[in-house]
């Protein structure tokens, strides 16, 4: 599958909108009350909220035939060369074609970082495991109270080096 992964711009806003709610449905039925993902989604990902994303963060997407398929949210890296991984969301059916671990690489090669870090809830099991295979490794697991539901949430990092092969 042809992809191309680039930063996003604002008037990509809307299409990552739609990729968030579609791969939060997706990935967290069963896990997460759908109208506590909706009120979520609804505040982390309105309008200003991206706005602010796009300056404060970094933000690369992928596209398929000129259509977002997919996004990626990095924080700036910090003084001690670690870097938040905040999400990478696809939709399903853009999953398992490398489109995850180009968005892994491309944080590798241009942010610099010495540490990615990230959240992951223990029973989204694309992303442990996807995470997994990539080479990062868990350092806690904790109870994250979201809406006044119970997460399980994981904690992991991957130590970036020089022959990585993401």
């Amino acid at each position: 599958m042809d992809y191309n992964i680039r930063k996003m711009k604002k008037r990509d806003i809307t299409q990552v909108q739609h990729v968030a709610r579609t791969s939060w449905h997706s990935t967290y039925e069963g896990i997460i009350p759908l109208e506590i993902q909706d009120r979520f989604l609804d505040a982390a990902y309105s309008r200003a909220n991206m706005k602010k994303r796009l300056k404060k963060s970094i933000l690369f997407v992928s596209e398929v035939d000129g259509k977002v398929v997919g996004f990626a949210n990095y924080s700036p890296v910090s003084a001690d060369g670690s870097v938040e991984l905040g999400a990478i969301y696809l939709y399903p059916e853009f999953q398992g074609y490398g489109i995850g671990s180009a968005f892994l690489r491309e944080g590798i090669e241009n942010l610099g970082a010495s540490e990615i870090h990230l959240n992951v809830e223990r029973n989204n099991h694309i992303g442990t495991n996807f995470y997994r295979a990539k080479g990062f490794e868990m350092v806690s697991e904790f109870n994250d109270k979201f809406d006044g539901h119970i997460l399980k949430t994981v904690r992991m990092v991957l130590k970036v080096s020089e022959e990585m092969n993401v």
